[in-house]
């Protein structure tokens, strides 16, 4: 196991130009030598190995102090410094961008979110967001706004190409009362997933502890253990259909840890059908002839892992009256579905 300390060193909250973040890696007793470009783009997230190796060459990366080359081998106990730069980020700009608004009072939005959109600005997408979105819907002058703030009203997030609901607020007490429903988990939020297999037993409570991945800190991992490693993630599932290779799965949140499904359900052997970080794309061989191709064919129906927030339960901040919303599943999954059970019909009939 490749153990590493990092320690991020925050710039200063009242510097008008923000500050370089510097972050500090501090390799494993047991690390195998690698390549530090390489070893710096699993490690650091959102980076790549162009950024690295630019980094490098502009000396933002010592090891023990000093100054290395793109090729230099990390060897273990290493001490790795890193300085970003930090660009300021662009003014939030309303979007002319259609959304789905299922939902609206005077406090809050529900929308409807599209697979492939992105929920707030970051670095490589500043626009095109649903932040951008709601800026344009509400207005400038909508109280919580700010041209400043990257996400504007938005209490929780939803993955780039997960599809389904997500709450909006409209207004600052109704974005505080609405981030302690979440904090105190009195927001039941229900997933649906098309997995690979069928989980056995076929309902119950996943429970692990996730926290970044030591070999590759984009991804989430499951740890046994609640500390240094991971936080404790609970999701309870049900097996709502079984399609024999397949089943479509209904998820219930009980915790909120990045990319808690999609990591709990490759933990229990079931990953989510077309979720290429964890592993979802393996194609399997299945107990018929032309399985491959059958397979190939679903993934390029579902180039996103087929997961869907389909219902949003919470009270209303102000009325305090139970919503409860629910979204039908997108046409990608709806195809997915009708894919496999096709075949599923031909070969019980031949």
């Amino acid at each position: 196991m490749q153990n590493h300390t990092i320690k991020n060193e925050s710039s200063h909250p009242e510097s008008e130009t923000p500050e370089p973040k510097k972050l500090t890696l501090q390799v494993s007793k047991v690390q195998i030598p690698m390549r530090i470009d390489k070893y710096l783009t699993q490690q650091v997230e959102n980076a790549t190995r162009n950024k690295v190796q630019e980094a490098i060459e502009e000396e933002r990366v010592l090891v023990n102090g000093r100054p290395v080359k793109s090729n230099y081998r990390i060897k273990s106990c290493d001490t790795i410094l890193i300085t970003f730069l930090r660009p300021p980020a662009p003014e939030l700009a309303p979007e002319d961008i259609p959304i789905d608004i299922v939902y609206e009072d005077s406090d809050l939005m529900v929308v409807n979110k599209e697979p492939g959109m992105v929920v707030h600005p970051a670095f490589g997408n500043w626009t095109g967001t649903l932040a951008n979105a709601i800026l344009h819907h509400i207005g400038r002058d909508a109280e919580s706004l700010d041209a400043s703030e990257l996400r504007p009203g938005i209490v929780h997030r939803l993955d780039k190409d997960t599809s389904g609901l997500i709450i909006i607020a409209k207004n600052p007490t109704a974005l505080h009362r609405l981030a302690r429903q979440f904090a105190m988990r009195q927001v039941q939020k229900i997933y649906k997933a098309i997995v690979w297999g069928v989980p056995d037993p076929r309902s119950g409570t996943i429970l692990t502890n996730i926290g970044r991945s030591k070999k590759n800190r984009k991804i989430m991992a499951n740890y046994p253990y609640e500390g240094l490693d991971g936080k404790h993630a609970i999701t309870d599932y049900l097996v709502e259909e079984n399609l024999h290779w397949f089943s479509v799965v209904s998820l219930t949140l009980h915790t909120g840890r990045t990319h808690q499904i999609r990591a709990h359900m490759q933990h229990t052997g079931n990953p989510i059908l077309g979720d290429e970080t964890y592993g979802g794309t393996v194609i399997r061989t299945l107990p018929f002839s032309k399985s491959e191709s059958f397979v190939t064919n679903l993934l390029e129906i579902m180039p996103r892992q087929a997961l869907h927030a389909e219902t949003l339960s919470f009270s209303q901040p102000t009325t305090h009256e139970k919503l409860t919303f629910s979204s039908p599943l997108p046409t990608d999954m709806q195809r997915t579905l009708e894919k496999i059970r096709s075949v599923i019909k031909s070969e019980m009939e031949g």
